[in-house]
């Protein structure tokens, strides 16, 4: 039987990280096997779902770059999936949840119960393999033992997660039920239903949790827990999906950067782990800073501008040719593109404001006859590149009897307003002899 996956988030504000590396393990799985991957909106609590909230998944879900390969066509909310096909919407699907309450009612294996249908659950404990976890035994608590039936239908007529989840699971004909271990207890009501309805259930794997660095549940207001987070901060969405797939499973060898191809054709249910995963952020950030170094330029430059952009910077007052020498500073030297702004934004600003405590310890009276040689030098300089620039800045140095670095700090803080950024010789050529001289002449007045 071909491989049938879905991911179901319900709309309510965000895409948890953990949210989106379930729909990744079931993205990755439908690949892997030549399946079929299913978007399937669960937007039945009316009061709480909005479509700015299932716009926010399917952002992130394109973001990750994963596509989903089926869905009503021409939904008012497509996706890049084939054909271009929306999601499936529950609320949509309202139809298909009354005739199965029926059924179950005309045969007695429901019942109304103070405006509520409520279903019949069995009283024996309920076993399963699951692909992740292994065997599971699941007997009735002792409350359980008291009231074991649970509600299917509230008595506002609104039909509950228990029986729409595995309804469209039926009519779906998934396959392969991939989610979060926080499910699993929910698992013994599912197959519960999905025997009442004369079917065999899905084959169960849950994943393991994401965890904190100190071991507690990642919840919805820890940093770092929305996807937008990493999308707002300039992560390259390959390094997150490449991150989200070691989080829970292991290929073999060890290996951390793997290309979306290879992890595919590696990805398998046996594989997940059965321990909780913690998030390490000081990983990713470092696992990002290898996909940006390797990123090809013409993707670096785009991705650079988009960044300087929301931190107000418009690069396109400058020509192409500025941007993308100022840009090629940068490359290697950044972990994220949030980080830009800071360290780039000087090439960018005609003003710029230097670091108040590196002003104190640069711009000495020391320092100001060097600065002031050395600016001299630069003007007679032709032409204005970065090997000149370094055999005439280690010239005034040898002639004051001072090591380079002496005069290397005080010129990086006068023209780029920090103590630290791209190689001083390089930002010098890119910046051009008249903003170079400028600069230094609003140290220097800051030095008299």
């Amino acid at each position: 039987m071909k491989v049938r996956v879905r991911f179901a988030p319900s709309p309510t504000g965000f895409l948890h990280i953990g949210g989106a590396r379930t729909a990744l393990f079931n993205g990755l799985y439908a690949r892997h096997t030549g399946g079929t991957f299913v978007l399937r909106i669960e937007d039945t609590d009316v009061a709480r779902n909005t479509q700015e909230a299932v716009n926010v998944i399917l952002n992130g879900l394109r973001w990750l770059g994963l596509d989903w390969d089926e869905g009503p066509v021409g939904s008012d909310a497509t996706g890049p999936g084939k054909g271009s096909f929306g999601p499936y919407f529950q609320s949509q699907r309202k139809e298909n949840y009354q005739r199965r309450v029926d059924a179950l009612l005309s045969r007695g294996l429901a019942y109304e119960h103070e405006g509520a249908v409520r279903f019949k659950m069995s009283r024996d404990p309920v076993r399963f393999h699951d692909l992740v976890v292994g065997e599971v035994c699941r007997e009735l608590t002792d409350r359980e033992q008291v009231e074991p039936d649970f509600v299917i239908v509230r008595s506002d007529g609104q039909p509950v997660f228990h029986l729409v989840n595995v309804v469209d699971d039926l009519e779906m004909n998934i396959t392969h039920v991939i989610r979060g271990e926080d499910h699993l207890s929910n698992t013994a009501k599912h197959i519960a239903l999905f025997r009442a309805f004369g079917v065999e259930p899905p084959k169960y794997a849950h994943i393991p949790l994401i965890l904190n660095l100190d071991g507690t549940k990642m919840s919805k207001r820890d940093s770092g827990a929305s996807l937008g987070t990493y999308m707002d901060e300039g992560y390259a969405p390959e390094a997150v999906v490449n991150y989200l797939a070691l989080l829970g499973w292991s290929p073999k060898g060890n290996r951390e950067k793997l290309p979306l191809s290879e992890i595919i054709a590696l990805f398998d249910l046996p594989q997940i782990l059965r321990h909780n995963a913690r998030f390490d952020i000081a990983k990713l950030n470092w696992l990002n800073g290898e996909y940006v170094r390797e990123m090809d330029d013409e993707r670096f430059y785009e991705q650079s501008v988009h960044a300087l952009a929301r931190a107000g910077l418009d690069t396109n007052k400058y020509p192409v040719e500025y941007v993308k020498a100022a840009l090629d500073t940068c490359k290697g030297k950044v972990k994220l593109f949030s980080e830009l702004p800071a360290y780039a934004g000087f090439y960018f600003r005609e003003e710029i404001a230097c670091d108040a405590e590196a002003v104190k310890r640069e711009f000495t009276s020391e320092n100001r006859p060097r600065l002031a040689k050395l600016r001299e030098a630069l003007a007679d300089l032709e032409p204005f590149d970065h090997d000149r620039i370094s055999g005439t800045l280690a010239a005034v140095a040898k002639g004051f009897g001072v090591k380079t670095g002496v005069l290397v700090h005080p010129t990086r803080l006068a023209c780029c307003g920090n103590p630290a950024g791209p190689s001083l010789y390089h930002l010098l050529a890119v910046l051009g002899k008249d903003r170079v001289l400028k600069r230094i002449d609003g140290a220097l007045a800051q030095m008299s």
